[in-house]
């Protein structure tokens, strides 16, 4: 499902200039950080196929993140650490990885069209739940957010070889889960998240009982 920029139109119509679409990415991940993005688009948008990120494949994602950042007004992505994460909840992490990416852009946009949760800004906002495949402006943010963090996880394959993240992304995958249970978790892991934290207690166990 493609979608339009009705939203920002209409915003525009009642005399906002940049309204900025705001997503995260890597919410549900295993490892890693999660990502977030910013992007003000212009009112007459010409890219075609932009959409929820986790619709689009590989290739095409990577096309358009960089007809995105060619064309938007303003644009940013930021990130919150493992470490934020498991200080503050993944979705605590998310809302300050994405209120990161708004306060990076430049310009400063006017309204927020965030998808689903709501940010401690001033800037008004619009919450929009499935936001990602309604505002155009969402859906792009979506789309940097993931690109960035894709390619962030294909770097840190490089240093934890054996998770396949290059391939899951950090997801729970078969294969993930079996590193896991092999090789014990990384750093870089969420060890809150139950699927690691029921590895970490398997380990402990077994080191009881040796």
């Amino acid at each position: 499902m493609l979608c339009s920029l009705r939203k920002e139109a209409r915003l525009r119509a009642n005399g906002y200039v940049s309204p900025a679409g705001v997503d995260e990415a890597g919410r549900g991940c295993l490892f890693g950080p999660v990502s977030a993005a910013a992007v003000i688009l212009p009112q007459r948008c010409r890219i075609a196929g932009i959409r929820d990120s986790k619709t689009v494949p590989y290739e095409e994602r990577l096309t358009l993140a960089q007809q995105i950042r060619a064309e938007a007004i303003a644009y940013s992505v930021a990130f919150a650490s493992v470490e934020e994460i498991r200080e503050i909840n993944i979705l605590q992490a998310s809302r300050l990885a994405m209120l990161r990416a708004v306060q990076a852009l430049q310009p400063q946009p006017d309204f927020l069209l965030v998808d689903f949760v709501t940010l401690d800004t001033h800037i008004p906002q619009d919450n929009i739940v499935k936001g990602d495949s309604i505002s155009k402006s969402i859906a792009a943010a979506s789309i940097l957010a993931k690109v960035e963090r894709d390619l962030l996880l294909e770097e840190l394959h490089q240093r934890f070889p054996h998770y396949g993240l290059a391939s899951n992304k950090g997801y729970g995958t078969p294969d993930h889960l079996a590193a896991l249970r092999k090789y014990g978790p990384t750093p870089e892991h969420r060890h809150d998240f139950a699927p690691v934290r029921e590895v970490m207690y398997l380990l402990q166990q077994q080191e009881l009982e040796l």
